[in-house]
């Protein structure tokens, strides 16, 4: 499950919730990019509720960002747990998406 809200800085904050792996990936998959098709171009991805993350969810964090800046968006994550955190760096991901501690940073990051 995702759950979603819009800021009044017109970001919208993405927060999965459980789990992102094989058994899950396609629904959020399907919700996350709704998103994009309503051209939503400023995206935090909350992860503070996400207790797993498997390699396709991270090849989903991946093409939300690849996808964000094609349309001149931005995206940044928050939150991460240490056991998700050392997921990120132990992929090399941590160098390739914006991650930042809280979900403040992460809106202005997004913001600008």
């Amino acid at each position: 499950m995702i759950e979603s809200e819009k800021t009044r800085g017109k970001v919208l904050v993405l927060k999965p919730v459980g789990r992102l792996d094989s058994n899950t990936i396609n629904a959020a998959e399907t919700e996350m990019f709704a998103h994009l098709e309503k051209n939503e171009t400023r995206i935090v991805l909350d992860l503070s509720e996400l207790d797993y993350i498997s390699s396709s969810g991270l090849r989903l964090v991946l093409m939300m960002g690849k996808r964000l800046s094609l349309k001149g968006g931005k995206l940044a994550l928050c939150g991460l747990k240490p056991q998700i955190r050392e997921v990120f760096e132990i992929s090399g991901f941590i160098s390739i998406v914006t991650v930042v501690a809280t979900r403040a940073e992460a809106e202005a990051v997004v913001s600008k």
